[in-house]
């Protein structure tokens, strides 16, 4: 018997067992006159085994009891059972869903927006392509999958479940060549460049180029409370690298791109248990050194005094975006947050 808040499922064996003790008769007997085992006949009484026709006409002539009625029951219980199932797994998923920004990726056209618990969750397992979310419980992220992120907390956790689902879908659009990281190192000094062009142009060139290297690249929405700035993970053929605008400066956008891009050149994308603390720091170092090269950075920003042109010079020398040479020497306090606001672009994805 199984059971959910608004159905009870009894299997016919129920009945059987009930017939056969108004008789007094044994399972070992009972076993011996249907011509089955005893083991397939305690099954059939705990409804491990369905009742089939062949077994009902038997019942009919041992207990006396018609084929049809055999039939019906195990029909019945089929029904209760899987509406048991059905009910206790929404029941389920109604309190997992709840640990994911659902407003949110609705706001995002994600999923379909509604008020509805249990539409929500009906949405959320096509979103996920499950026919129960408790079955994303041990396999909630990509496996290898390295992300930069400010931060680690449940909230975070499963807006990033949810946005590299969202990666995943929208790498799909995109066809790939097969996968080529030394290919990728030598476009590496292209791809920085990128950093002086309109957001409009280098999103195609730097789509076609990473497409070639089998690297999907997708610009996603920045969920809140994510902490998230980009990942990157294996998806069947290819590589998904999925960005977003936190915060919307670009050379935010910039930094969190290179330093996806290293974790690919650095071989930590695919690890079992992801990427360690000392994989992000290379990382970081990685994107760091790739946009300006610290002696480089060390030498300018230790020269004089600081201005909005000699950085507009040094970004030009360099070619690469003024607003990355701002950024770098904001963090290590070079030049005030406020300063030279006019050669910082911002991005914002569509």
């Amino acid at each position: 018997m199984e059971r959910s808040r608004s159905f009870i499922a009894t299997p016919p064996g129920a009945t059987i067992k009930e017939q056969i003790n108004d008789r007094g008769m044994s399972q070992k007997e009972f076993a011996a006159r249907m011509g089955m085992s005893e083991k397939h006949i305690s099954k059939l009484i705990n409804g491990e085994v369905q009742l089939t026709v062949e077994v009902a006409r038997r019942l009919e002539l041992v207990l006396g009891v018609p084929c049809q009625f055999w039939c019906n029951l195990e029909t019945i219980y089929r029904e209760k059972l899987a509406k048991v199932k059905e009910e206790n797994a929404m029941e389920a998923d109604l309190a997992f869903i709840k640990k994911f920004p659902y407003q949110e990726m609705a706001q995002n056209g994600w999923v379909e927006e509604t008020t509805k618990a249990e539409e929500k969750v009906t949405n959320m397992r096509k979103f996920f392509e499950v026919v129960q979310l408790d079955m994303l419980q041990n396999n909630l992220i990509p496996a290898g999958i390295a992300c930069r992120k400010l931060s680690e907390t449940e909230k975070s956790y499963y807006a990033l479940v949810a946005w590299a689902q969202k990666a995943k879908l929208e790498s799909r659009r995109v066809k790939t060549q097969p996968i080529d990281i030394k290919l990728l190192e030598k476009s590496i000094p292209q791809i920085r460049k990128m950093t002086c062009m309109p957001a409009k142009e280098f999103c195609v060139k730097l789509s076609e180029l990473l497409a070639e290297c089998g690297i999907s690249i997708v610009f996603l929405p920045h969920i809140g409370g994510s902490f998230l700035h980009g990942a990157t993970f294996y998806d069947s053929n290819k590589i998904v690298l999925g960005l977003t605008v936190r915060g919307k400066d670009a050379d935010k956008f910039w930094f969190s791109l290179f330093h996806e891009l290293g974790h690919i050149v650095l071989g930590h994308i695919g690890k079992t248990e992801g990427t360690t603390s000392e994989d992000e720091k290379a990382a970081d170092s990685y994107a760091s050194e790739t946009l300006i090269p610290e002696k480089k950075f060390n030498a300018f920003a230790q020269s004089g005094t600081i201005t909005e042109n000699r950085i507009k010079q040094f970004a030009a020398e360099e070619e690469i975006d003024a607003g990355i040479v701002l950024g770098r020497l904001q963090k290590y306090g070079y030049v005030q947050y406020g300063w030279y606001k006019n050669l910082k672009k911002q991005y914002r994805i569509v």
